[in-house]
């Protein structure tokens, strides 16, 4: 199965899409969406990273703390390090991506 979706998708349009090509009412796909965000975020959050075949993987990775400028000011400041979301996407979602 085929949904066709918008380019600019809020949480609620997913939801709206998944109830409207499925049997699932808008309660049940909301519940689905919000359980599979969780499971995302804290395989992500946890270190272990999540994946999606032939989607991509969704991982954590780290930034090493740098010298930044202020692109206004030209001020420098100190960025501390930190851990920021990172998706790799997959070979079929990539190929589709290139057909476009």
């Amino acid at each position: 199965m085929v949904i066709l979706i918008k380019f600019i998708m809020k949480k609620t349009d997913l939801i709206l899409s998944l109830s409207n090509n499925t049997d699932l009412s808008k309660t049940d796909a909301k519940v689905s969406v919000e359980v599979i965000i969780e499971a995302l975020t804290k395989g992500i959050a946890s270190g272990e990273g999540a994946e999606i075949r032939g989607f991509g993987g969704f991982y954590k990775k780290h930034r090493k703390a740098r010298l930044g400028i202020n692109p206004k000011t030209s001020e420098r400041t100190q960025v501390s390090e930190k851990f920021v979301p990172f998706f790799k996407p997959g070979k079929s979602l990539r190929e589709v991506v290139n057909t476009l």
